[in-house]
């Protein structure tokens, strides 16, 4: 028995652990700033209302002057639900449970900072000099469903949070043209968990007592890591009224090191194949993870009567995650390939402005975010499809010195399809299963920018 225990260990590359993605467009989270939330972020990139702006393109702080500090929180209210699911072990048992309960999409409250020290201002620098600081959650996701559900071997709870430092220095190099670059330091930390099928492992390996998707037990691998990039941009405005932007982020790669541990089930069967194999013990583990880099290009014209319109593409290099392999320290715990193969996407949005005084503007905008996961690679730890976007949104000065902005944005997914066969690369324990996702996403946000 130890010998085929091995085989099928090595046979299906642990196969226990896997994500593939986050709730969002991938796993990134646009939601930097409210009064972009009120345009659907048309326009940030050709340097938006406010310093917030800095986060797509570090160029665009050149069109604010004197030190400011604005501060804003986004709350994010998804609905997922996972519909009509049924499952099947390798060997052909059912695999029962519930769905995994009525909204499996962890509501999230995102914060973000920035602050401008306006370096002309303060030495007389000339070129529109200043120095600007943002910190944010680019990427994260949070999922978590119901134990004894149907998909219990592919996904339990999935957790990723990020941190982004992000000082930049911006300049006017002649007037109308600002060039602006900076420093990402990003911190990432990522906690995975699925139920683990003892039951048709020790069938499979000639445990006697072992019986198909009734002995479960669960695996959690947890890691995190520090990583670097850049960010560059560029403003243009050739002449009064139109300004055009364009905003890099450059990739991050991360190295998460954590642990991988077990819980075993409660009939044994777990621990007679762990004292035969040496497998499923605790142990250190590894991971590489690159959060991608983007190009962002953005339009402003100034349309007459306090009105302007706002255009936005953005591309994503989301065919980075080609797989997820996950290491471990013990030589007896081969490690876990999960094929990705994500593409490469693309996100559009258009946006109204009406400034009916200086002291207030109201927004409106659309957008069109295509998803990197493809249909084959879906599993319910990103139920992710194409979504449009509508905005809506208003800012106000009670002072020259104070903005108050909020935006409102709601997004409507199609429905999408999990097909998930015991064939594929490394599902071999995780079983059949098929399903469809329902979901929808509102996003409120708020922010306060002081000027001093």
């Amino acid at each position: 028995m130890p010998h085929r225990i091995r085989v099928l260990l090595i046979g299906v590359a642990f196969g226990v652990l896997c994500v593939r993605g986050a709730y969002a467009s991938g796993f990134a989270l646009k939601e930097q700033s409210a009064t972009g939330l009120g345009s659907a972020f048309a326009g940030q990139a050709s340097g938006g209302e406010d310093i917030s702006a800095m986060f797509v393109n570090p160029a665009a702080i050149t069109r604010q002057s004197g030190n400011r500090v604005s501060l804003l929180a986004t709350h994010i209210m998804p609905q997922v639900q996972f519909r009509d699911g049924s499952a099947s072990t390798v060997t052909g048992a059912a695999i029962a449970g519930g769905n995994g309960g009525s909204d499996v999409a962890d509501d999230a409250t995102l914060p973000a900072a920035y602050a401008l020290w306006d370096l002309d201002e303060s030495f007389a620098l000339g070129h529109k000099f200043r120095l600007g600081l943002g910190i944010n959650v680019p990427f994260g996701l949070e999922t978590d469903y119901n134990d004894g559900w149907v998909g219990r071997y592919y996904a339990l709870r999935s957790k990723l949070a990020t941190l982004n430092i992000n000082p930049v220095l911006a300049f006017e190099v002649v007037p109308g043209l600002s060039l602006g670059a900076g420093a990402q330091f990003q911190y990432a930390d990522a906690t995975l968990t699925n139920a683990v099928d003892f039951g048709t492992i020790g069938a499979l390996a000639g445990v006697p007592f072992a019986v198909p998707a009734q002995q479960d037990g669960r695996a959690r691998v947890s890691g995190d890591d520090w990583g670097y990039g850049f960010t560059l941009g560029a403003l243009l405005e050739p002449w009064a009224g139109s300004r055009f932007g364009v905003g890099y982020r450059s990739a991050v790669k991360h190295r998460l090191s954590g642990r991988g541990s077990f819980r075993l089930d409660g009939a044994g069967v777990g621990s007679t194949l762990s004292a035969a194999s040496g497998a499923f013990t605790d142990t250190d583990a590894e991971a590489d993870l690159t959060t991608p880099e983007s190009l962002t290009i953005g339009a402003t014209q100034d349309l007459g009567a306090g009105w302007s319109a706002s255009a936005e593409a953005q591309w994503t290099r989301w065919s980075r995650f080609d797989d997820l392999t996950i290491e471990f320290a013990n030589p007896a715990q081969p490690e876990s390939f999960t094929d990705e193969d994500w593409e490469d996407v693309w996100f559009f949005a258009a946006g109204l402005t009406w400034k009916p005084t200086e002291a207030w503007a109201f927004r409106a905008g659309y957008a069109y975010d295509q998803s990197p996961v493809p249909r084959r690679t879906a599993t319910p730890r990103i139920p992710d499809t194409d979504r449009h976007w509508l905005a809506i949104g208003a800012s106000y000065r009670p002072a020259p010195t104070l903005l108050l902005a909020a935006g409102y944005t709601h997004i409507f997914l199609r429905d999408g399809e999990i097909d998930l066969s015991a064939a594929g690369t490394g599902e071999t324990f995780r079983g059949n299963l098929n399903g469809r996702t329902r979901s929808a996403i509102d996003m409120v946000s708020l922010q306060v920018e002081w000027r001093f």
